[in-house]
C-alpha cells in the first residue's frame, strides 16, 4: 500500500519570518495551488494572467508576493493598486491584506463608492503602501488629484472578468493608462474570455497565462438540479421546494432588485430566516447583513448577482436560482459559490418555459447537465412533516438518560411483527393530545440557523494541479518547457468518473465526499459520451409510485459510471427525501406485476437502501430449495423487492425469508396483492 503524498506547506516558499508569523496567526497551514503557482513568477517580476475559480485563495496568492517581497516599506507613496468589481470585495481584500502584513508594517486602505470622501482622502495623504478599490471611486480620486499614482508599480485586477462584464472597461482603461509605463500586472479571473486576453495583450508585456481551475471546473464537482415549473407563482413553488430540500444555508439569486425584496418577505412570512441584499441597500445595512452571514445567523440570503459578488459566502451548502440567469456565464459564476474548499454543494434552479433555452445553452457550452425534477409531491411533503416530528422527538430525548430496561423493551418491540401498529398507537396517544406538535416541529426546522463559517473545519488539501504557461494568441499550445497536460475541464470530468468507479467497486458509502446526484430522470437520460473515453450513463430508472393526488413520488436515479470496455458499476446516490411505503399503494402490492394462475409475487420489505442486491435475494431463494429456473424475476426497488415465481413456491419462500436480519432490520416477506 503506497503512502499518500503529504500536502504542501509554506516552507516551500522563501518567506520572511514576519510573513510566516502572520500566516500562522491567520490559521493558514497549507498553501493552495494558486498560491504556490503565483509566488515565484510574481516575485521575479513576471506579468501573469491567472485563471482560478473563486474561493481558492486568490487574495493570499497576490498578497504574499506583494507584502513579502515587492513592497518597499520605506516608501511613502502608494506602490500597489488592486481593483475589485464591488465594494464588498474591496473591503474583504483589504482586511485580508492587513492581516497578512500585520507584522511587516505594510499599510493598506480601501477606497470605494458609497462612503464619504473625506476619510479616504486623509488615508491616502497619510501614506499607504497598498490601495484596494472599485474603479469608479478610484478614478474619481485620481482625477481630483487626491490619489498620487506616480510610484504605483504593481497593478492587480481581482475578478477581471467581472470588472469587464459589469461595464467598467472605460474606467479601468483610464486608470491603467494613468499608471507608470514600467509596471507589473497580475490579473486574476475565474474565466478567460477573449476580452480578458485582449486586455492582457494591450496592458501587459509578455504575460504568462497560468491555468489552474475555473468556475466551470468547480461547477462539475457539485450537484445540479432543475425544477421544471409551469408558468405561475414561482415564490409559492420555491417554498414547496425549500420544504423538501431543507438546505442548511443558501444564497437565492434573483434577476431584479424588486424581486429580491419580495422573495425575502415571502420566505420570512413562512417562518424561514431570510434577508435580502441589492444595490438599493445602504452601506450600513449591507454590512449588517454580511455580518449575519459570517456569524451563521442568517440562513437564506436573497440577492442579485452584483450585490452578491465579493461576499465571503464560501460555506454555503446551496445556491438557488429563483430566476434563471439571463446569460450562461452567470450560471457558472453563481453555482461556483458553493462546493468550495473541498466541501460538497448543490445548485437548484427554478426553470419556467421561457428559461428552457438558457438551460440548454448551459448544457451545450459548459457540459453541465442538471437533473430535471418536478415539484415535490404531496407524498414528499407528508414525508417531510414526518421527518420534522422525528427530529422533534430526537431533540426532546437526546439529553435524557434512558433506562436499560426501556432500551431492551424497545429493541424487542422493533422486532415484533406488530411493531408498526404498536408504535403508531403510542404516537397517536402522544400526539393526539398535542395536535400542534407537527407545526411546531416544522417551525423549528424553518427557523434553524446554519453552522457559523468559523466553526466549519476547513479542508484545504488541494488536488494536484498542473501549471500551464502559454502565449495569449495560442490558447491550446503549451510551452515547450512544460509537458502537455489535459485541459482542466477534461481533468475534472475524468476525475469525477474515476472516483465514481472506485466507490462503486468498494460498495456504497454514506459518507462519500462526492455526490453525483439524484432526481427524476427520463429513461433515456445519458451523460456526455466521447468515443473511447469513460462516460456517465443514468440507469436503473424506477417507475414512480402513485400518490393520492395522482402525482408521482420522486425516486433516486442511480448513476452508473462505465467505460465502453468493462461494463458498468453502480455509483453512489444522494440521500434524498423519499416517502415511506405508507405513501405507496396498499402494501403488499406489485405495482407492475401481471399475475397469472401459474405465477405469484412475493413482497419483501428490504431494498437498495438496505444494500440488498438481486443476487442476495437469489441466494435466499436457493437456500429455500428453489432452482434458478423456478425464479421468474427479481425486482429490487429502493425500499422493497418483488419476486416472481410459481404459486406453489410462495409459502416456502415466505417462511424461509421472513425473520432474516439485514443489519438491525428484520426481513418480512408476504404474498403481494395485485392491483385490479
Amino acid at each position: 500500500m503506497t503512502e499518500s503524498t503529504p500536502p504542501p506547506s509554506f516552507d516551500q516558499l522563501p518567506l520572511n519570518p514576519d510573513t510566516r508569523k502572520a500566516l500562522t496567526a491567520m490559521g493558514y497551514v497549507h498553501p493552495t495551488p494558486v498560491q504556490l503557482s503565483v509566488y515565484e513568477p510574481a516575485v521575479r517580476g513576471k506579468n501573469l494572467v491567472v485563471q482560478a475559480r473563486t474561493g481558492t485563495g486568490k487574495t493570499t496568492a497576490f498578497g504574499l508576493p506583494l507584502i513579502d517581497a515587492l513592497i518597499r516599506k520605506s516608501a511613502t507613496k502608494t506602490q500597489a493598486l488592486i481593483m475589485t468589481p464591488t465594494r464588498e470585495l474591496a473591503l474583504q481584500v483589504s482586511a485580508e491584506l492587513e492581516k497578512l502584513g500585520q507584522f511587516r508594517g505594510v499599510r493598506v486602505t480601501a477606497i470605494y463608492g458609497g462612503a464619504p470622501m473625506g476619510p479616504q482622502v486623509e488615508a491616502l495623504q497619510s501614506g499607504v503602501h497598498i490601495v484596494v478599490g472599485t474603479p469608479g471611486r478610484l478614478l474619481d480620486h485620481i482625477s481630483r488629484g487626491t490619489f498620487d499614482v506616480s510610484e504605483t508599480k504593481f497593478l492587480v485586477l481581482d475578478e477581471a472578468d467581472e470588472l469587464l462584464s459589469m461595464g467598467f472597461a472605460r474606467e479601468l482603461t483610464a486608470i491603467v493608462d494613468s499608471l507608470p509605463k514600467e509596471r507589473q500586472g497580475l490579473f486574476f479571473s475565474a474565466t478567460i474570455p477573449p476580452d480578458i486576453e485582449r486586455l492582457a495583450r494591450d496592458k501587459l508585456r509578455d504575460p504568462e497565462f497560468v491555468t489552474l481551475s475555473s468556475d466551470q471546473v468547480g461547477a462539475l464537482t457539485i450537484e445540479h438540479n432543475a425544477y421544471m415549473l409551469p408558468s405561475g407563482d414561482k415564490r409559492r413553488d420555491l417554498i414547496r421546494i425549500l420544504e423538501v430540500e431543507n438546505p442548511e444555508s443558501a444564497v437565492i439569486f434573483c434577476n431584479t432588485r424588486d424581486e429580491t425584496e419580495r422573495v425575502a418577505e415571502v420566505l420570512k412570512a413562512h417562518g424561514f430566516d431570510a434577508d435580502w441584499l441589492n444595490g438599493d441597500l445602504e452601506q450600513r445595512e449591507r454590512e449588517r447583513v454580511m455580518g449575519r452571514i459570517r456569524e451563521g445567523k442568517l440562513r437564506f440570503l436573497v440577492a442579485t448577482d452584483v450585490a452578491a459578488r465579493g461576499i465571503d459566502i464560501s460555506h454555503l451548502t446551496h445556491v438557488i436560482n429563483h430566476d434563471f440567469p439571463e446569460h450562461s456565464e452567470g450560471y457558472v459564476h453563481r453555482t461556483g459559490r458553493t462546493g468550495r474548499a473541498g466541501r460538497t454543494g448543490t445548485a437548484i434552479s427554478l426553470v419556467t418555459p421561457k428559461d428552457v433555452g438558457n438551460l440548454y445553452l448551459v448544457r451545450l457550452l459548459y457540459k453541465i447537465r442538471p437533473f430535471e425534477r418536478m415539484l415535490p409531491s404531496a407524498g414528499e411533503l407528508k414525508t417531510r412533516a414526518e421527518l420534522d416530528v422525528l427530529a422533534f422527538f430526537q431533540e426532546a430525548y437526546a439529553s435524557r438518560e434512558t433506562h436499560p430496561d426501556d432500551l431492551a423493551m424497545a429493541r424487542r418491540l422493533m422486532t415484533h411483527s406488530s411493531a408498526e401498529h404498536i408504535i403508531g398507537g403510542l404516537l397517536r396517544d402522544h400526539l393526539g393530545a398535542r395536535p400542534e406538535a407537527k407545526e411546531h416541529a416544522a417551525e423549528a426546522r424553518r427557523a434553524k440557523n446554519p453552522t457559523p463559517a468559523a466553526a466549519i473545519e476547513p479542508r484545504l488539501t488541494p488536488a494536484p494541479v498542473d501549471r500551464q504557461v502559454r502565449e495569449p494568441r495560442d490558447r491550446g499550445r503549451t510551452s515547450a518547457r512544460r509537458p502537455q497536460t489535459a485541459r482542466p475541464f477534461d481533468e475534472a470530468q475524468a476525475g469525477l468518473e474515476g472516483a465514481a468507479r472506485k466507490r462503486a467497486a468498494e460498495g456504497p458509502s454514506s459518507d462519500s465526499p462526492l455526490t453525483l446526484g439524484t432526481g427524476q430522470l427520463p429513461p433515456t437520460a445519458r451523460g456526455n459520451v466521447r468515443k473511447g473515453a469513460p462516460h456517465t450513463t443514468y440507469t436503473e430508472w424506477e417507475p414512480p409510485l402513485e400518490t393520492d393526488d395522482d402525482r408521482p413520488i420522486l425516486r433516486a436515479a442511480h448513476v452508473t459510471s462505465t467505460t465502453p470496455r468493462d461494463g458498468g458499476q453502480t455509483g453512489a446516490t444522494r440521500d434524498t427525501i423519499q416517502p415511506d411505503a405508507a405513501d405507496a399503494p396498499a402494501r403488499p402490492s406489485s405495482e407492475d406485476a401481471v399475475a397469472t394462475d401459474a405465477t405469484a409475487h412475493v413482497f419483501i420489505n428490504v431494498g437498495r437502501r438496505d444494500r440488498v442486491q438481486s443476487n442476495d435475494i437469489e441466494e435466499w431463494l436457493i437456500d429455500a430449495g428453489l432452482t434458478k429456473e423456478d425464479i421468474a424475476g427479481i425486482r429490487v426497488r429502493d425500499r422493497m423487492t418483488f419476486v416472481d415465481l410459481r404459486t406453489d413456491h410462495v409459502d416456502r419462500v415466505v417462511t424461509a425469508v421472513s425473520g432474516k436480519q439485514i443489519g438491525t432490520r428484520r426481513v418480512n416477506a408476504e404474498r403481494a396483492r395485485v392491483r385490479v
